[in-house]
């Protein structure tokens, strides 16, 4: 089928509302939120169901095209553009939250509703529930792409990451088949295949419904601000905290660059000899909450604090969020882009991780300011760059390169939640073996042998991937 039949085809089964084509509209969905470009694709479709985005992964398949499906766009790993061109499946119409049953504290929805909006409609409504898995995209990202790349978040410390919140998934597989794991059901026989999907970064599939846990909302809630002299002292009072006995919701660190230019965007007002800052949110009964908060300002006593705030009203607590939740755009501010890394170390390794990392932006040219979902090691260090400046584009990705070789020798792993994508497919072989790379791959060749589904993700490659310009 050549591209014309294909196109023509495509719109009789969509209608031309729901079909791009114009290779101005179609370049639009050559990106995502990361720093790299894919290649001109030969139509964006905006299925609105299940039998539709089956009929088109069949077409495709007709054609030998590829395909990959896209939300909003927000991955920063480059997993959601098009590298070999073909067909993008665009769900951002499938955004409906089909039903709610907080009896069995489940909520089944469409993949591009947004994080954000599920939450909202949870609280308005008075349930009594929420859906936890909060990544910093969260205001925009969908939720499919939130099971693709199995994201985290401030409050994955606690409560996990998305595959903890996923109990089931309604797929369309390669074959155009469509098929339903997992369930509202506890213990469900057989393989995890809801495990396996998710974080797979559709390569495996076309998510098209899926069903979250709901989890209730705590009795209280208290939000603390720590400002220590430095980096080691702040991440040292998180392994105390821990050691202690201590499972805060949400342990964030900031370092002092990250302070100084957020500072500037929002007028937090960090003081000037802080080193450090760590956003403590504590959640749970009213009972032992007052001695529980108490306890944790000891601990950071104890590790030369320089100032202890607590929220007294949830606009304060709003506050000292925001502080955390405006980093990545104030990082604006130092250079027209920002290359944004995700490792991952052991807790314990945290303060090592972030004083070598410094080292290695500067051995770049670099400064970097980090951030840190400290409670559980996942560290995303910010560089500042030029994407204009072939030779800062070169140094950033030589740069960011070396900081997974970093986290991998510090016995952790090259992705906390962004996922693979284009962006550390090379950097696979510092996490794992030959071997185990093999099973991976075979498991795609058995659920899509025409590799047509999002291809050219996740296993290493020859192929360097385009820098955006």
């Amino acid at each position: 089928m050549d591209r014309q039949a294909l196109i023509t085809r495509l719109r009789e089964l969509l209608g031309p509302e729901d079909l791009f084509t114009s290779r101005a509209d179609c370049a639009t969905y050559g990106y995502d939120a990361s720093v790299f470009q894919g290649e001109e694709v030969v139509a964006v479709a905006f299925p609105q169901s299940a039998a539709e985005v089956a009929q088109l992964v069949r077409l495709a398949r007709e054609a030998n095209l590829p395909y990959l499906a896209r939300g909003t766009g927000t991955g920063i790993s480059g997993g959601a553009i098009p590298t070999q061109g073909g067909v993008v499946i665009e769900l951002a119409r499938m955004n409906r939250v089909l039903e709610v049953d907080l009896a069995n504290q489940r909520v089944v929805v469409e993949p591009g509703v947004i994080n954000q909006d599920l939450k909202e409609l949870l609280a308005n409504q008075g349930y009594g529930h929420t859906y936890i898995p909060d990544p910093g995209s969260q205001v925009v990202s969908t939720i499919g792409g939130n099971v693709a790349n199995n994201a985290g978040g401030m409050h994955c410390l606690k409560y996990g990451v998305t595959t903890n919140h996923v109990v089931g998934l309604e797929v369309v597989l390669p074959s155009g088949e469509i098929i339903t794991v997992g369930g509202k059901a506890l213990d469900q026989p057989g393989c995890d295949l809801t495990g396996l999907f998710v974080g797979s970064e559709g390569t495996l599939g076309v998510v098209t419904k899926v069903v979250l846990r709901l989890v209730r909302l705590p009795e209280v809630v208290r939000t603390q601000l720590a400002l220590f002299q430095s980096v080691d002292d702040a991440a040292n009072a998180v392994s105390a905290i821990m050691a202690a006995g201590i499972l805060p919701a949400a342990l964030e660190l900031l370092d002092r660059a990250c302070m100084r230019v957020v500072d500037q965007a929002i007028h937090i007002g960090f003081p000037e000899d802080a080193g450090a800052a760590l956003i403590i949110e504590l959640d749970g009964m009213n009972d032992g909450m007052p001695r529980t908060v108490d306890r944790v300002a000891d601990i950071c006593k104890r590790h030369s604090v320089v100032e202890m705030r607590t929220a007294n009203t949830p606009e304060e607590a709003a506050r000292i969020w925001l502080s955390r939740r405006a980093a990545y755009g104030a990082l604006a501010r130092l250079a027209p882009t920002c290359y944004i890394v995700d490792g991952c170390v052991p807790r314990t390794r945290l303060p090592e991780a972030l004083r070598r990392v410094i080292d290695i932006g500067r051995h770049y040219g670099f400064d970097i300011a980090n951030i840190a979902h400290a409670g559980d090691g996942n560290l995303h260090p910010s560089i500042p760059f030029d994407i204009n400046d072939a030779d800062a584009c070169e140094r950033v990705m030589a740069c960011g390169r070396d900081i997974l070789r970093l986290c991998a020798e510090l016995g952790g792993t090259i992705t906390g939640e962004h996922g693979v994508g284009i962006e550390k497919q090379n950097e696979m072989p510092f996490v794992f073996s030959p071997v185990d790379l093999a099973v991976m791959h075979r498991v795609k060749e058995v659920i899509d042998p025409d590799n047509l589904c999002n291809p050219g993700k996740i296993f290493p490659s020859p192929a360097q991937p385009r820098l955006y310009s």
